[in-house]
């Protein structure tokens, strides 16, 4: 699987599960399941490298911002979330996580921002193949700290500084 099929799959899933993250990560798991395994685990290796290039302290801003806060389990959930907004959205967020002002149409911390369960999709779908859990991806494990410029996540005004669009348009 390369790249563009993975994208392929993540937004035609987020399509019919109209911005549903719960059940996004349902059709996923239902399209997985009519691949073979190898590639189940193609799309979960895209995923795992995709989530780690996510964690950085401007994204983990972008998540306490856009979630009126972002502790780890936070932050861990708002990176399956990104990922399942399709490439145009992430991308751009990883680029500079200010673009999210402008790529998201809108926000409600009560339903989106938590794509938990898109985390899981690859795993049960394998499982759901081949009757045992899925080996490890062969991603590296993810470094202690975020990579970036540190900044504390519960301080509006650091947040405001350094996301000031994204700031004044979901913040506060």
């Amino acid at each position: 699987m390369d790249e563009t099929e993975f994208w392929e799959i993540v937004d035609s899933t987020r399509e019919a599960a109209e911005g549903d993250p719960e059940d996004h990560a349902d059709l996923l798991v239902e399209r997985l399941v009519r691949l073979d395994p190898d590639s189940v685990l193609d799309f979960a290796r895209h995923f795992e490298a995709r989530y780690a290039r996510a964690y950085t302290w401007d994204l983990r801003a972008a998540a306490a911002v856009l979630l009126g806060g972002a502790g780890d389990d936070a932050f861990d959930s708002f990176r399956c979330w990104l990922i399942g907004q399709g490439r145009e959205v992430f991308e751009g967020a990883v680029h500079d996580p200010e673009t999210l002002a402008e790529l998201l149409e809108d926000f409600d911390p009560a339903v989106d921002g938590d794509g938990e369960e898109l985390g899981y999709a690859a795993d049960e779908a394998y499982e759901q193949l081949t009757g045992v859990e899925a080996p490890d991806p062969g991603i590296a494990p993810q470094p202690p700290e975020p990579a970036g410029t540190p900044l504390d996540v519960d301080d509006d005004t650091a947040l405001a500084e350094r996301l000031p669009r994204l700031w004044d348009r979901f913040g506060g």
